[in-house]
């Protein structure tokens, strides 16, 4: 049995507050077959307790608006990982570092994920969000691999300072394609 609807609305609406207020590493966890107390796991992090306390009164918030108020709370005085229970959703908001250390989705891996995008993160080369969108182009129709290849480095010229073979600029600095990737 996976998730119910409303639990699945509910759930993406609160990741989709969290995610509002510059939480990190949104990810909506399906536990509906583990667990019978609960449909779904929102998780999300935060680099400090202040963005903990502003992603979880953003949820509340928004859900309290959509009529959904939670049951229980836990963890907000210390605001390092705080559990908001809304009965077919739970959330959990932790401090970066306590997301790396107890892991929850390494605990959760064998449960289904509810696909989340973030309706404000930029849609378009994937630039600004660190990863690139590829096409059907860029695979090697040659290759036997489906795998798309690797975008091949800009030229470089001289049109920015830089030597026509790549070169390091005349003040000693490191090459375009070196910081490239940075």
């Amino acid at each position: 049995m996976t998730a119910s609807t409303e639990a699945r609305e509910t759930a993406l609406l609160a990741a989709q507050a969290a995610a509002d207020k510059l939480a990190t590493d949104v990810a909506i966890v399906d536990v509906s077959e583990r667990l019978a107390i609960t449909d779904a796991f929102v998780l999300a992090s935060a680099p400090n307790e202040r963005q903990v306390q502003a992603i979880v009164d953003e949820v509340e918030e928004r859900l309290r608006q959509h009529g959904v108020k939670p049951v229980r709370r836990e963890g907000v005085a210390e605001a390092r990982w705080v559990l908001l229970d809304f009965v077919d959703v739970v959330v959990h908001v932790q401090h970066a570092e306590e997301r790396a250390y107890y892991a929850l989705e390494r605990l959760w891996k064998d449960c289904p994920t509810i696909p989340f995008v973030d309706r404000a993160a930029p849609q378009g080369d994937g630039a600004a969000t660190g990863t690139a969108t590829l096409s059907t182009d860029d695979v090697d129709p040659a290759s036997a691999d489906p795998t798309p290849l690797a975008p091949e480095p800009a030229d470089e010229g001289t049109a920015d300072g830089g030597t026509a073979d790549g070169g390091p600029l005349e003040d000693g600095g490191p090459s375009a394609p070196e910081t490239a990737g940075r």
